[in-house]
């Protein structure tokens, strides 16, 4: 029985979910805008949003603790978050991102569009 189990598995294995978000996550961060389903989009919205406001405050442990969120990423990308991304929400306390829904498409899922608040 699944009970206090929330959380979607989104079909795949512990290791394969962190995978997926934060394959997910570095898609975001370099594109500022991804095309998903609606469930993957519901999972990386919390996991993306602390992720930006560790980055709000740039220091060498923020650093630290969100490049091994992110797997040890290419450099060009953190340096995204930190210098981009994360001071245009400085004054804002939480909602960085929005999902806005696609629809049903003819494989039978719902997708959804997930971007960073302007």
């Amino acid at each position: 029985m699944r009970h206090h189990n929330k959380n979607r598995t989104l079909g795949r294995t512990r290791r394969g979910k962190t995978a997926l978000m934060r394959g997910l996550a570095l898609q975001l961060i370099e594109n500022g805008k991804i095309k998903t389903t609606e469930a993957k989009a519901r999972e990386l919205r919390p996991y993306i949003e602390k992720m930006v406001t560790t980055a709000k405050e740039d220091t060498v442990a923020a650093r630290r603790l969100i490049s091994s969120r992110l797997g040890e990423p290419q450099t060009d990308v953190l340096s995204k978050l930190f210098t981009e991304v994360a001071p245009q929400y400085k004054e804002r306390d939480g909602g960085y991102t929005r999902i806005i829904k696609m629809g049903r498409t003819t494989a039978g899922r719902d997708e959804a569009v997930i971007e960073f608040v302007a």
